[in-house]
């Protein structure tokens, strides 16, 4: 049988192989078109880039509403092009904690990390673990020490070099664009997809310009004035506060840099269209009520990822309430690698294909020790609207140990307090805190009007102790049982003398293993060069003489008080470069003799990696000359 047509005689078997091929071209179409709708139509599965700023509060990116202009524009750019996360969380106010649990998926009380401390053979993967079973390169650059259980961990590369072996300064802007393209050679050389993890020190102390020799050499691409920035709710408003903001901001901008040197990086690779891009801040701004805490600034996160293909661009996730305990396995649902046991977190993958996830409503937080082992656990749960802490710790006496006990802020505070009752009362809640903490964050994320006590929020009150308590049974968190018992003040006081005292022994056996295995030899970079007590000013001015090589560069110098029984009373951080002599300036507690204090020092980016290390009692080092 055959057709007649104007153009000639088709037989009847030839029509139908035409018919049939054309069906399978158009089914070929519509699967590819499919695939990449669904973000697969790659040839496998997308490079993972990781960007983190340090101590950032959320609110400090333009897009989630910063009030100062021109802080972050590049941040701005990717928000544009990424889903961007309205309720993201972090779980703890504190670097190496909360880095451990965006990678384990585990919380700190599960994971083992709950301070600054190593956890060797953890019984857990991490992220360096699972991707590379994956099949990616895995690498990094900066805070390489707080991103895993213990350290060294076996990633792919370590970023922290050139080429010619010279370390790059962790400040410098440029370093992170060429520690991104490093990697992605790296990964390309050796024939598999990326998995980067690029930490930038940024808006983290020494804020920009705090060198206290000659001027600092990484300057923003702007700098801002103490008469322009605007002062958190929880701040006092007052020109030595505003001055460190100003710091604080700037710092936020030179971040900001960096990410721009990264996406810059990774345009020029060609990779951009086949790689995800996850950013966050580990926590708050490292200044009093943000940092080593569980307040709203403490934890809200500015989290932006970018999937090709998949996320809509510029679209904003103001539902969904995710955490960083759900990173982990997120980024393995985007690699396509099944999930391990044991994980806390679960993925968001649909959140990001545009669909809704139920079980979405609220993140629970956890903190536990600073980096001096000082303990004082905290537990919150927060939803869209409220916020409740509880704090086992305070008892009235007990002193809350932040890092940013050390800041001109907060010792601006101690001097204003003495005259302001306002201030005083945020004071002594900074210092001693109380034992349950219930806020409106809907109106009130300042979190400055506590409504424990209030009967209009008995029964908020009350579910949410419900669902933390519920929490803490299905995680098995130690805590449990003293949450039963927080009305009994000798049940809370046993449990914190039993956690302290484990705490002292573990640092104690790392002091004597270090002492035994790695004894520490005078290489004469750092040395105390003189004090002076202003004693009626109740201040202790100290001063340290540094002869750096050239090849260290600059390199962060941490000088830390201790009283009695070596408890430290307050730590400072400055940038030195190769010879001079760095001067640092300590309130002193009253009613304390001076000359029992102690004094350490270590040169480099932290105690377990330093150059050299330091201490004396303040009655050994001479005076001021």
């Amino acid at each position: 049988m055959v057709y007649q047509t104007g153009n000639g005689i088709w037989r009847a078997e030839l029509l139908v192989e035409c018919l049939n091929v054309l069906r399978m071209a158009l089914f070929a179409v519509v699967f590819i078109s499919a695939l990449i709708q669904a973000g697969l139509g790659q040839a496998g599965p997308p490079n993972i880039l990781i960007i983190t700023v340090d101590d950032m509060n959320c609110d400090s990116v333009g897009v989630y509403g910063c009030k100062l202009d021109h802080t972050t524009p590049h941040m701005d750019r990717l928000a544009r092009s990424a889903m961007r996360f309205e309720y993201a969380h972090v779980q703890v106010g504190n670097c190496m904690p909360s880095r451990n649990v965006m990678w384990s998926g585990r919380y700190p009380h599960r994971n083992g990390v709950e301070g600054f401390y190593q956890v060797k053979n953890p019984g857990y993967p991490v992220l360096c673990d699972l991707a590379q079973r994956a099949g990616y390169f895995t690498a990094i650059r900066h805070k390489v020490s707080h991103s895993t259980p213990y350290s060294p961990y076996p990633w792919n590369l370590v970023l922290d070099t050139l080429p010619s072996g010279k370390k790059m300064h962790i400040k410098h802007a440029g370093s992170y664009g060429t520690s991104t393209r490093q990697g992605i050679e790296a990964a390309r050389a050796a024939g598999k997809p990326f998995c980067l993890v690029v930490n930038i020190s940024d808006p983290h102390k020494p804020f920009y310009s705090e060198v206290k020799q000659g001027t600092d050499p990484h300057s923003p691409s702007r700098v801002f004035t103490a008469d322009e920035v605007p002062v958190p709710g929880f701040l006092p408003d007052d020109p030595i506060v505003r001055e460190e903001l100003a710091r604080y901001y700037s710092s936020v901008r030179r971040a900001d840099d960096c990410v721009g040197e990264i996406l810059s990086a990774l345009d020029g690779s060609g990779a951009a269209g086949e790689t995800v891009v996850l950013f966050l801040s580990d926590h708050g701004m490292p200044l009093p009520f943000a940092k080593t805490q569980l307040y709203h600034h403490s934890t809200r996160t500015p989290l932006m990822i970018r999937w090709p293909g998949v996320t809509e661009p510029g679209t904003v996730d103001r539902t969904h309430m995710v955490s960083a305990v759900d990173l982990l396995p997120t980024l393995l649902s985007v690699m396509g690698h099944a999930q391990p046991d044991g994980l806390d977190g679960r993925s968001f993958e649909p959140v990001l294909r545009g669909q809704q996830q139920k079980d979405r409503n609220f993140v629970i937080k956890e903190y536990n020790e600073n980096s001096g082992s000082k303990r004082n656990p905290m537990r919150a749960i927060e939803t869209r609207e409220y916020l409740y802490i509880f704090n086992p710790w305070s008892d009235g006496s007990r002193l809350m140990a932040t890092a940013t006990n050390g800041t001109d802020t907060y010792r601006r505070m101690k001097r204003l307090a003495q005259d302001n009752p306002q201030i005083a009362a945020r004071l002594e809640l900074a210092d001693h805190r109380v034992l349950e903490e219930l806020y409106h964050v809907a109106s009130d994320p300042d979190c400055l009007h506590n409504l424990i006590g209030d009967p209009a929020h008995t029964e908020v009150l009350t579910t949410l102790r419900s669902r933390l308590a519920a929490w803490m049974e299905q995680t098995k968190d130690p805590l449990r049982s003293v949450f039963d018992q927080r009305d009994s003040s000798e049940a809370l006081a046993a449990y914190m003398t039993r956690v302290q005292a484990q705490a002292d022994a573990r640092r104690a056996k790392s002091r004597n293993k270090r002492k035994r295995t790695k004894p520490r030899q005078s290489r004469g970079l750092i040395t105390f060069d003189s004090v002076s007590v202003r004693a009626n000013a109740q201040r202790i001015d100290v001063k340290i003489a540094h002869a750096l090589k050239s090849s260290h560069g600059q390199q962060k110098l941490h000088i830390t008080l201790k009283g009695a029984q070596m408890r430290r009373i307050e730590r400072q951080e400055i940038l030195v470069g190769k010879e001079g002599i760095a001067k640092v300036t300590f309130s002193l507690p009253r009613d304390v003799d001076p000359q029992s204090m102690h004094l350490a020092a270590f040169v480099g980016d932290d105690f377990q990696t330093c150059l050299e290390h330091i201490q004396a009692q303040v009655s050994q080092i001479g005076t001021e000359r």
